[in-house]
């Protein structure tokens, strides 16, 4: 067999084979591919999502309407009880500094000569050894003014008399609240002593009765009279006497209890010289 013949048997062969490969390939590409098939297998469709029944709705709106309430309740008891912790302990502790104050001003003006808006320091043995409040200017202890006084110490009433003075020396405290200067009021005994100390003079004061023996409405106006008696309403005042005044009950009340009492004795801190009324 020649050269030529076996190089043309070879490039037969090669051209069958390379025939059989190219149809080989073409089938397989003409397949869809498997990781795609996979894939759309794969493919997970959401399930369809239905609309809030009116009575799921219904409950909800009931349970916000429920807690908003809840929420209003407890904030109206916080306040209830912080207002309540502000009136009986909070006051106490201002009016008591400021009583502290309003007697380191008492001695500045003492000291100067003058007489400032506080007129004097009350101390009543019965409520302590220790007992001393100033006594500042109250008005009719009605108002802003009386308001502001009995917040800051014992309210003087200004239209009656001066301490010492002939005629109707009369006071008011609280008994709770504000510093409580008459808390102790309902221990008061007959025959007690009351001191009212102003810038000269010391007055001595004898109480007539207990703190339980007068109790009248706070519509009563005889006790602020020039004579605080009922009897002898509208006499003209012939000695000097005092009138302490405060609520009958540690709470809330419209009664008022009363104590009076009158002048035993004046001393002059200048000389000491001590006298009794006439």
């Amino acid at each position: 067999m020649g050269t030529s013949a076996l190089s043309s048997g070879f490039r037969k062969i090669l051209r069958n084979q390379f025939s059989q490969v190219s149809q080989r390939c073409s089938t397989v590409l003409s397949r869809p591919l498997g990781l795609d098939a996979t894939i759309v297998d794969m493919t997970i469709e959401a399930p369809p999502t239905s609309p809030a029944t009116p009575h799921r709705a219904g409950k909800s709106g009931g349970r916000r309407l429920v807690r908003l309430i809840g929420y209003l309740l407890v904030a109206v008891g916080l306040a209830f009880i912080g207002y309540f912790a502000w009136q009986y302990w909070g006051t106490n502790y201002v009016a008591k500094q400021q009583h502290a104050e309003i007697k380191r001003i008492i001695a500045d003006d003492w000291g100067k000569g003058i007489d400032g808006d506080a007129i004097g320091l009350l101390r009543v043995p019965r409520f302590g050894d220790d007992y001393e409040v100033p006594i500042v200017k109250g008005g009719d202890l009605l108002g802003k003014v009386g308001t502001d006084a009995l917040a800051r110490g014992v309210a003087w009433y200004e239209p009656g008399a001066k301490p010492g003075e002939i005629g109707n020396f009369a006071i008011a405290g609280h008994r709770v609240t504000h510093g409580e200067p008459f808390r102790d009021f309902l221990k008061l005994k007959e025959g007690d002593k009351v001191y009212v100390e102003t810038r000269r003079k010391v007055y001595t004061y004898v109480l007539r009765n207990d703190g339980k023996a007068i109790t009248v409405d706070f519509t009563t106006s005889w006790p602020l009279a020039d004579v605080p008696d009922p009897d002898k309403a509208g006499e003209e005042a012939t000695e000097p006497v005092l009138t302490m005044l405060t609520c009958s009950e540690l709470f809330h009340t419209d009664n008022r209890s009363i104590v009076i009492g009158d002048l035993e004795s004046t001393e002059d801190k200048a000389s000491g010289t001590v006298t009794e009324p006439e």
